[in-house]
């Protein structure tokens, strides 16, 4: 059906009158009149008893009213829902990032987010498949590296390191190796090598296991690789950003060299000034200075 013509239709039910609607839309009685008679040919149907007091309703009519009623409070709503978010932060925010940055770095600080936005709404999406942003895909997104789409706002928010982890009980039940070449009397714990991963962790995984660890035990994902290691069961690689959060774990050869991951947080060129967007980018900046501020006072930066 075409829209003006519902416009129309429903102004003249809504005032009952051809000349009150069309004064309501800056028309000419007769234009409004036309786009009816239109709107019930299309339709195969009559809306309107006409006579000398005015325009009442058909049966047909009240149906299609009722319709565009509904329409109007929604149209009504979101007009209001979009002005009012130029003030206020609500609605749903899709959140796209990797499984293990988004369990063991992002999702346990979003409950600051919600206390500062309750009427929020984050859709978080973790997995490692790069997600369409332009497409719409995902509202923001926090990559381990530079996103390559067009037409995007991007900020680098840190780097990343791939270090390698023990717990106390295993390194006092175990040992403490001193090389990398150690690694063959402890079980290694990472990331199998058909996971989606950082190259640096990758290339740091195929070094150590030309040493022939002792054992060994592969997860696809991060937050797997963790609970082995709280668990006591080896020496796990992961990045390190977990120890802030689990200041418990013991760092494993410091000197072990990799290059670092660029984190950024990106989204569409068409949400810069979305509400929502800049309150959950200005979250994730404030927690990521508050990281850094911590790391560096543990003398881990």
């Amino acid at each position: 059906m075409d829209w003006d013509k519902l416009r129309i239709f429903h102004a003249v039910a809504d005032a009952g009158s051809l000349t009150h609607a069309g004064d309501k839309l800056n028309l000419s009685q007769s234009a409004v009149s036309r786009q009816v008679r239109a709107l019930e040919e299309s339709l195969n149907a009559t809306l309107f008893h006409r006579h000398a007091r005015g325009l009442i309703l058909t049966e047909q009519g009240e149906l299609l009213f009722d319709a565009t009623k509904s329409m109007s409070a929604r149209l009504e709503a979101a007009s209001a829902r979009i002005r009012d978010s130029e003030e206020e932060v609500f609605g749903e925010l899709r959140v796209t990032t990797t499984f293990g940055f988004g369990t063991l770095w992002l999702a346990p600080r979003l409950t600051k987010l919600f206390e500062q936005y309750p009427n929020l709404k984050i859709d978080l999406m973790l997995e490692e498949r790069v997600l369409d942003l332009p497409m719409r895909e995902a509202d923001v997104a926090i990559r381990m590296k530079e996103p390559s789409q067009a037409d995007l706002v991007r900020k680098r928010l840190m780097t990343v390191r791939m270090k390698l982890y023990a717990s106390r009980k295993y390194l006092d039940l175990n040992g403490t190796p001193e090389t990398a070449e150690d690694i063959k009397d402890h079980r290694l714990i990472c990331q199998n090598q058909r996971s989606a991963q950082v190259g640096s962790a990758s290339i740091l995984v195929q070094r150590l296991l030309t040493h022939n660890p002792g054992s060994l035990l592969t997860v696809n994902n991060y937050f797997g690789v963790l609970q082995g290691v709280l668990h006591d069961l080896g020496i796990g690689i992961l990045p390190d950003y977990v120890t802030e959060d689990f200041p418990d774990l013991v760092e494993v050869f410091p000197e072990t060299e990799n290059n670092g991951v660029p984190v950024y947080l990106a989204y569409p060129e068409e949400l810069r000034h979305s509400q929502r967007v800049s309150a959950f980018r200005d979250f994730v900046q404030t927690e990521i200075m508050a990281h850094r501020k911590h790391m560096k006072e543990l003398g881990k930066l």
